[in-house]
């Protein structure tokens, strides 16, 4: 039978890379990462640190995301804030689940302990963090270990799938993945950024867990990005990039995890996407910069903290019309109470009527 993945390639899991071919997507990396930086220093601890609670929120939830788990932004937010002891400004304190309280463990612990090597029992402990109950959906799975089935990532009607990747024999999980995790703990000349892009195709090609290793290989990958940025300070947020780009992001981890994968295509890819993260990151500062602005032009006012809540989420980009309805729903108060919060804010100036009419009043915020 002919040979389909990689695991079955001669050169696997060595993998030789040649690190002049990749030469101007590092050294955009790089600049791109300074630029970042650089802009960073010119703002003071509070946007510095806005920024931060954003980027690991923004990546907790849009990983989740990506595998069709949708999470509640004010209990991400609030988790992560208490984590990092950071204050969750204007934002309603949402209780988490156990489930989000699993994810923001694991996104924590990556990033503020990648110094700390990556073992099988720190694996198995996110693993266990992501599946609280031992089952995923209505299927029982082997959590807090090394998988004990057959895997294949599969799509299209039954009777019409298409088989996108299939993973080695669960005999060899073991085996493969100490071998991996040796090499993730083994100093070597590899620029870091190259071992980030190679540790994530290399789990995701072992795909040692039931259920799971898209959420766990891109932890890893963070992990690995913190030792790149040499800081477990997250100013970007690499799976809020591979959401935006999720078809292209399976499309190249499919070819690259094939027999005749071109692993320099993925490497490239990779940094790529680590790149345009930054950029996006950059563009997400800017508002920060805008929010800080907002709320220093209107600090002299007087506001409740259903008010603040509010117009934070104005600001980050509230979806659709701001309706008294809506006000009293997200605030969990009564429909009078949050009808006194907006004429509140009518008369200070802060907010004004829509001109727009319709069956609903909404109200818009005036910069």
């Amino acid at each position: 039978m002919a040979k389909q993945y990689i695991y079955e390639r001669d050169d696997w899991p060595a993998l030789p890379i040649d690190e002049k071919a990749l030469r101007e997507p590092l050294a955009n990396l790089r600049q791109t990462l300074g630029r970042l930086y650089g802009k960073l220093e010119a703002f003071g601890f509070t946007m510095q640190s806005e920024l931060l609670l954003r980027a690991v929120s923004d990546e907790i939830i849009a990983s989740s995301e990506i595998e069709g788990e949708y999470l509640q932004r004010s209990s991400v937010r609030s988790s992560v804030a208490r984590r990092l002891g950071l204050e969750a400004t204007g934002q309603p304190d949402g209780a988490a689940d156990r489930y989000t309280e699993g994810v923001v463990d694991i996104a924590i612990d990556a990033t503020q302990n990648h110094p700390l090597p990556v073992t099988s029992e720190r694996l198995f402990g996110w693993h266990a963090a992501l599946f609280p109950t031992g089952w995923s959906s209505f299927r029982r799975i082997t959590v807090g270990a090394y998988r004990l089935g057959d895997v294949a990532i599969v799509s299209g009607a039954i009777g019409n799938e298409r088989v996108h990747y299939k993973a080695p024999d669960p005999k060899q999980v073991p085996a493969e993945m100490k071998a991996f995790l040796a090499w993730l703990e083994t100093p070597t000349d590899m620029d870091q950024y190259v071992k980030a892009a190679l540790a994530h195709l290399r789990f995701e090609s072992i795909h040692p867990f039931d259920d799971g290793n898209g959420r766990i290989g891109r932890a890893i990958a963070d992990l690995m990005l913190a030792r790149a940025d040499h800081s477990a300070k997250r100013y970007y947020s690499l799976s809020a990039q591979l959401l935006h780009e999720r078809k292209a992001y399976y499309d190249e981890l499919e070819i690259a995890s094939g027999y005749h994968g071109d692993i320099h295509r993925w490497i490239a890819w990779f940094l790529g996407c680590v790149i345009r993260a930054m950029e996006a990151s950059e563009e997400v500062l800017e508002e920060v910069k805008g929010k800080a602005a907002f709320f220093s032009g209107v600090r002299h006012i007087a506001m409740n903290e259903r008010q603040i809540s509010m117009l934070n989420r104005l600001i980050d980009g509230f979806e659709g019309k701001l309706t008294t309805d809506k006000w009293a729903k997200l605030c969990k108060c009564s429909h009078d109470t949050a009808l006194r919060d907006i004429d509140d804010l009518i008369k200070k100036g802060v907010l004004s009527r829509s001109t727009e009419g319709g069956r609903s009043t909404s109200y818009i915020l005036i910069r």
